[in-house]
């Protein structure tokens, strides 16, 4: 009776070579990531990619340790920046050698698998009483503006 194999096991040998194009060995960095730099900034960034340094010739055996360049949310940007001494322990401490040296940050939206919000809903009574308020304001682009601000008020309040 064949043994049955986790599910790491089998999407490892799936993504693997996608993920070793990118240098990194293992997929075990994009499931520790929150561990590693916290679930609130783990939100708002990812590693994309791991870049070695090219070998040279006169081999020591000890690899150099890459570059990490992480996607993250431009508002983030200047925290993980700051972090990033504490992020590169913390990776070299979760693999047990110093594989990492340096972050590189790459600003670009990190998706979160979000939906986006359904649209509120206005009450058409709603509606006509907004153009009545604004019916009298006789510059367009302020009654057209006014007009959007007041639909979007009355969309936003809990009691209609």
């Amino acid at each position: 009776m064949a043994r049955v194999k986790p599910l790491a096991e089998l999407i490892e040998s799936c993504i693997g070579p996608a993920f070793a194009a990118q240098g990194f060995a293992s997929t075990d960095i994009l499931a520790a990531w929150p561990e590693i730099v916290g679930e609130r900034l783990a939100r708002y960034c990812r590693p994309s990619k791991l870049e070695w340094p090219k070998r040279r010739r006169k081999d020591t055996g000890t690899p150099e340790a890459g570059t990490l360049v992480v996607r993250v949310e431009g508002v983030f940007a200047l925290e993980l920046q700051h972090l990033a001494p504490v992020v590169i322990q913390r990776i070299n401490a979760h693999y047990g050698w110093a594989c990492v040296s340096r972050i590189v940050l790459q600003q670009d939206r990190v998706g979160r698998g979000a939906r986006a919000p359904s649209p509120a809903r206005i009450d058409p009574a709603a509606a006509v009483e907004v153009q009545r308020a604004v019916a009298g304001i006789a510059d367009d682009g302020l009654r057209a503006a006014l007009d959007r601000l007041g639909i979007a008020a009355v969309a936003t309040r809990p009691d209609r």
